[in-house]
């Protein structure tokens, strides 16, 4: 505890016992994978960067503590969003309370809710679009093809987007990713607001579908990242549940089983966050044993289940690893 500081020195004295002592098993068990020298993957799902876990996973990918993530496509693109249009959003405290008539009228002023915070359309969605088209237009004339991601990079990089910047850069995890091309997979893309913008421009006949290269493409990318990376092991952090998990965590027994690669060593670290709670047929809901009959875990594999709010235990976990 010599090194850390009041907050891990917090949840050492306090998180004793059920979700609160998972967190700090957790934190411990991820801070000692990184110490034997294996990497992290952390996945995203649900509304993080809306949620703003940005200010605090920013930090964590500039100190290197994760090397590759796995994310919806709505946090991909919410990061840039909460960066280019954050005076615009709306808080609603009362979302709980509120009628249809008045998610009617958000609806109208364009203001899109998610939970007790509306997204602006116009500040957010379409400010992204007419520039990312650009980006999307331009690979396409010169016959070339980009993961969703690489596109976000592009357009962070080529600096279009700071006139409109409205936190601190520091603050954005996306551009920290940038800044380093961390390596990252956005499996079921399509499923985000880019993603169906993107879309409807195919469907206009306007851009080609084959311009952003699809799901199947970052499983094979994933695959390669795996072998190259597992020498001393790659943990698994996982937020949420969904997409964003099932995804890349099959990348094991699909080498293992399907590409018979029986050499693949199986994921040295598992840890979720999710407030789902242990249910009949849900992927977010399954114990963490049940990966093993899966092929994704060993039987020694560490495993953690922390059945609490992520917004809430995510950037105390990250705490601990920053020394906070």
């Amino acid at each position: 505890m010599n090194n850390k500081g009041e907050i891990s020195q917090f949840i050492q004295k306090y998180f004793l016992h059920f979700n609160a002592a998972s967190v700090v098993d957790a934190a411990k068990g991820y801070e000692a994978q990184l110490d034997q020298g294996a990497k992290m993957l952390v996945s995203l799902a649900g509304a993080m960067s809306t949620a703003e876990l940005g200010k605090i996973f920013s930090e964590i990918i500039r100190q290197d503590k994760v090397h590759i993530v796995s994310c919806t496509g709505a946090n991909l693109e919410e990061d840039l969003m909460n960066l280019v249009a954050h005076s615009h959003y709306k808080r609603i405290p009362n979302y709980r309370d509120l009628t249809p008539q008045e998610e009617w009228d958000l609806l109208e002023k364009g203001l899109n809710r998610v939970t007790d915070t509306c997204i602006p359309e116009e500040e957010a969605f379409r400010r992204l679009q007419q520039h990312i088209y650009k980006l999307w237009k331009k690979a396409e004339e010169e016959g070339k093809r980009y993961f969703p991601h690489e596109y976000m990079y592009q357009l962070l990089l080529s600096g279009v987007l700071e006139e409109y910047y409205e936190i601190d850069i520091k603050d954005s995890w996306m551009y920290a990713a940038a800044q380093k091309n961390l390596p990252i997979v956005v499996p079921g893309w399509e499923d985000s607001t880019m993603g169906n913008i993107f879309a409807s421009y195919v469907i206009k006949g306007e851009l080609k579908a084959s311009t952003v290269k699809s799901g199947i493409e970052y499983m094979t990318f994933l695959a390669d990242w795996y072998q190259k990376n597992s020498e001393k092991g790659i943990g698994f952090f996982q937020i949420g549940g969904g997409i964003a998990g099932d995804f890349p965590i099959c990348v094991v027994p699909m080498l293992y089983q399907d590409l018979e690669q029986t050499e693949t060593p199986f994921w040295s670290y598992f840890c979720q966050i999710s407030d789902s709670t242990t249910s009949y047929g849900s992927y977010s809901g399954a114990v963490p044993n049940e990966k093993i009959t899966w092929g994704k875990l060993d039987i020694d594999t560490p495993k953690y289940i922390i059945e609490s709010d992520a917004t809430i235990v995510a950037p105390l976990i990250f705490a601990y690893l920053l020394n906070m």
